[in-house]
């Protein structure tokens, strides 16, 4: 029986499919779709947190993230640097502030 999934998956996950007694069907996305479906993936995680609000979906995110930090050659030095210069210029989100509306 087949399956559809059309996502980027974990390095290791056609592997473990083939373990399985499955045949995956992959190739190796690339540049700018490469780009996309790490970005896609981004979301979908972030889906599944608001869904479960598990930690696992939080590191889950932080994976997707490093791969997107690599491909664009930044650290994660550089990244705290920049979420911090945000947060100096507009603050954080520890305090639950929720804009309702302006008026």
């Amino acid at each position: 029986m087949s399956r559809e999934y059309d996502k980027l998956v974990r390095d290791e996950i056609p592997h473990i499919i083939r373990e399985s007694g499955e045949s995956p069907r992959t190739h190796v996305a690339e540049g700018e779709e490469l780009d996309r479906r790490l970005a896609e993936k981004v979301v979908e995680e972030a889906r599944e947190f608001e869904a479960s609000h598990r930690i696992e979906e939080l590191a889950d995110i932080v994976a997707v993230i490093d791969a997107v930090l690599v491909r664009e050659e930044v650290d994660w030095e550089t990244l705290r640097e920049l979420v911090s210069e945000k947060a100096a210029e507009r603050g954080g989100f520890e305090d639950g502030v929720v804009l309702e509306r302006v008026e």
